[in-house]
């Protein structure tokens, strides 16, 4: 039931930041950040066990690594952007937010392209 302790957290974060926005907004920017930094460390062995389910799938269907390794980084491109985007969006700044995302979903189409050329190889070599 770990869901509810990071409910419950947030809701007194979520509380505490309202208050301090009328006197200290930048330090309930920083609480809501630190509350962003606490939720990533709490769920953070959650996802050993997520990249060791996909190693060993990766391993028993015999794809390449570099394939694990790709959707991996892209994974990790969109949570930390999306992250980055929320927070300058809590702190006002949503065209900084917008600039964020287009750079991670650029970076995230860089990094697919191999995939992408393999997927094309295959289709191809599968017509007459």
């Amino acid at each position: 039931m770990e869901i509810l302790q990071v409910v419950a957290l947030g809701l007194v974060v979520a509380v505490f930041a309202v208050l301090l926005r009328r006197e200290r907004p930048e330090m309930a920017m920083l609480l809501a950040l630190g509350f962003g930094v606490i939720v990533f460390l709490m769920v953070l062995n959650k996802l050993g066990t997520i990249i060791t389910v996909f190693q060993d799938v990766t391993r028993r269907a015999q794809v390449d690594e570099l394939y694990l390794a790709t959707l991996l980084k892209i994974l990790g491109i969109a949570y930390i952007a999306e992250f980055g985007a929320q927070v300058c969006r809590d702190s006002g700044e949503g065209t900084v937010a917008n600039k964020i995302e287009m750079a991670g979903k650029v970076l995230i189409m860089i990094l697919a392209l191999p995939i992408f050329a393999a997927i094309l190889e295959v289709i191809i070599r599968l017509l007459p």
